[in-house]
C-alpha cells in the first residue's frame, strides 16, 4: 500500500541532511539551487547523485549543462542557503550576487566542500529527475556542516563516545 504523502513529508522531516547548493554553468547558463536529497552513490568510481524537481530551473539548466558542483555549505551560510532557495528572488537578479566563489566558471562556494561533477545519467522519478554525477575533483574544507531537520538549520555538535 502506498504512504500517504503527508506522512512521508512529515518523515522526511525527522531526516537531518547536509544543506547544499548545487551549481551549474555552460550553455544553458550559470545557475545554483539549495537542494535537500543529495548523497554518494559509490567511490569505485567516486559517483554522486542529487534529485532535482524536473519542472525546476536548476534540472534544466544542470541537464543541458552536462555539469555540476555539489557545494556542501559551512554551518555559518544559512544565509547563503537562503539565497539559493529563492527567499531573496524578488530583490536581487543574479543570487551569486556577493557570494564569496572560488572560481567563476562552475561555481563553488568559498568554505565549502565541493564535488565538481560531469552528468553521467538522468533517471526520471515521479515529480525529481535523478542525476547522477561522476565526480571530477574535490576540494574538501574543514568547516563543520550546515544541516537541516524539521524546518530549520542547525549545527552539528559532537557527542563524546561513551559520554552518560
Amino acid at each position: 500500500m502506498e504512504s500517504d504523502r503527508s506522512a512521508f513529508i512529515d518523515a522526511m522531516r525527522s531526516v537531518a541532511s547536509s544543506v547544499t547548493v548545487v551549481t551549474t554553468n555552460g550553455a544553458a547558463g550559470r545557475y545554483g539551487a539549495t537542494v535537500s536529497a543529495f548523497c554518494s552513490v559509490s567511490a569505485d568510481p567516486p559517483t554522486i547523485l542529487v534529485c532535482l524537481n524536473a519542472e525546476s530551473r536548476i534540472a534544466q539548466h544542470v541537464i543541458e549543462n552536462q555539469n555540476l558542483n555539489i557545494n556542501v555549505l559551512p554551518q555559518n551560510a544559512d544565509h547563503i542557503a537562503q539565497r539559493f532557495a529563492g527567499a531573496h528572488d524578488k530583490d536581487i537578479e543574479d543570487r551569486f550576487d556577493n557570494i564569496p566563489l572560488n572560481t567563476d566558471d562552475v561555481p563553488s562556494i568559498s568554505g565549502a566542500t565541493v564535488l565538481s561533477c560531469e552528468v553521467d545519467q538522468v533517471i526520471p522519478s515521479g515529480s525529481h529527475q535523478i542525476v547522477i554525477g561522476k565526480v571530477m575533483s574535490v576540494a574538501k574544507a574543514n568547516n563543520q556542516p550546515l544541516t537541516y531537520y524539521d524546518g530549520a538549520y542547525h549545527q552539528v555538535t559532537p557527542i563524546a563516545v561513551g559520554a552518560v
